[in-house]
């Protein structure tokens, strides 16, 4: 049943109780003058006060079984309004979402407790249309995904979160450009009011996109360069992790996960110039897993409008197979987000590195992609609320990016080592605008500095409920 349904019903049915217990209340209320009066006129009443005593005793207890169900449908009013996702962007401007996955955005607080189990339904998804200005032959259009979410309260501490993703729409042959994914699945049980274990398949907290990736999450048709081929969004691992939402606004987690795979890296293609952490991410499908890695961020909301965090992710990505040697994954981000009145401010910056490359890359010699020593990448973005009315609201923005997936190789000898790659500069100028919080429509040029044969004007139709 979806939440909407659910609660009309649940609306219903406390109206229902609501106006049974009133009606019960009165009669509770009239019965002892009536048995008064019923004595005081005749000597041998028809009913005994001995009954009329059992019958209030009666009325009594059914009063107060209906007031019981009217609290327990109360909260599964309160629980089915928590449960479900927000659509995140809203009247804050395309902000952090408050969805299960928590991070940047915001940690899902605890519910209230609920008297019987609550499934919710929620989705998300976006259709883009890419328009090149220099090769107008290549435009297309794209239904980019879809994402069908499930949330199972099991009781007031346990909740089992998935999402299924599909990607480009068709994914019927092998041909086909489309793909399914498990985007999360994990199990999540709350230890005590500030503190939650998870464990499953579950998003990384990095960055400000990767756990609030919603379209109407995020400023612009495409997902920002810097938390796509730096940060390889959506991003994630199977394992385990701690959630510690505490009183002066700090939220810090931490775990252990299954991590990269270099074993994957492909240098005869160009996916790891793309994204280098994209290239080799392993997404818990058979995932080598001799290696776990360790991860922890930390997001401080202390001052209202402010959110201030980072987060590390380190791990060895070899796995002990033969002919490789042993090889460590570093990534490493900070940002900020600041809401002043109309505004809506934020900046990221993030770095990766890969160890023992040189010994890595004398192997791949002669391929056009080797395996990159460091990456990085920034980005600053300004958005401002033009205008709002009702559901609707206009919010221009401007975003700046400066990144590079190559930004040195390891020493491999004289003529052999790459030379690092170019660091990309694109500016993003464009609008959303929100039909409600949980629909929006963007359109946007980008200007790309190096590659300028990528400039493109990007339209979109975006959803999350």
């Amino acid at each position: 049943m979806g939440p909407l349904i659910m609660n009309i019903h649940l609306n219903r049915r406390a109206g229902s109780l609501a106006a049974r217990a009133f009606v019960l209340s009165l009669c509770i209320a009239a019965l002892p003058a009536l048995a008064q009066q019923a004595v005081s006129a005749a000597e041998e009443p028809a009913i005994s006060m001995a009954e009329l005593t059992r019958r209030l005793e009666r009325l009594s207890a059914e009063l107060a079984n209906v007031k019981s169900e009217l609290a327990q449908v109360k909260s599964q009013q309160a629980a089915t309004r928590d449960a479900a996702p927000t659509a995140a962007g809203g009247w804050n401007g395309g902000g952090a979402s408050t969805q299960a996955s928590g991070g940047a955005g915001a940690i899902e607080q605890p519910l209230p407790a609920a008297q019987e189990p609550a499934t919710v339904l929620s989705s998300y998804g976006e259709i883009n249309y890419n328009r090149p200005s220099k090769a107008t032959e290549k435009s297309q259009a794209d239904v980019r995904r879809l994402v069908i979410g499930l949330q199972h309260r099991v009781n007031d501490r346990t909740k089992v979160v998935g999402e299924l993703e599909v990607e480009h729409a068709v994914t019927s042959g092998e041909g086909d450009p489309g793909e399914v994914a498990v985007e999360q699945a994990y199990v999540e049980h709350q230890l005590t009011s500030s503190l939650a274990a998870r464990g499953g398949l579950f998003l990384m907290p990095a960055g400000l996109l990767n756990e609030n990736h919603e379209p109407t999450a995020f400023y612009g048709v495409e997902r920002n360069f810097v938390e796509t081929a730096i940060i390889p969004t959506t991003w994630r691992e199977a394992g385990v992790q701690l959630v510690a939402n505490l009183d002066n606004g700090l939220t810090l987690q931490g775990g252990i996960t299954t991590g990269f795979d270099l074993t994957k890296w492909d240098a005869a293609s160009s996916e790891g110039a793309e994204s280098p952490l994209g290239a080799i991410h392993q997404e818990a499908a058979q995932a080598r897993a001799r290696n776990l890695t360790v991860f922890g961020a930390a997001n401080w909301r202390g001052i209202p409008g402010l959110l201030v965090g980072g987060s590390v992710f380190t791990g060895d990505a070899t796995h002990g197979q033969a002919g490789y040697p042993r090889s460590r994954v570093t990534l490493a981000d900070v940002h900020a987000r600041w809401t002043p009145g109309r505004w809506d401010l934020s900046a990221l910056y993030a770095r990766g590195s890969i160890s023992n490359t040189a010994r890595l890359n004398q192997t791949l010699v002669g391929n056009p992609t080797l395996i990159p020593k460091s990456f990085d990448g920034w980005y600053a973005q300004a958005a401002y609320k033009l205008w709002s009315q009702g559901d609707y609201q206009l919010s221009p923005f401007v975003r700046y990016e400066n990144f590079n997936t190559a930004r040195s190789y390891a020493y491999i000898g004289q003529g052999l080592t790459p030379a690092s790659a170019d660091t990309e500069r694109v500016i993003t100028v464009g609008a959303n605008f929100w039909l409600s919080p949980s629909v929006v429509v963007k359109a946007d040029i980008q200007r790309f500095k190096v590659y300028s044969q990528s400039n493109r004007v990007n339209l979109g139709l975006g959803w999350s409920f």
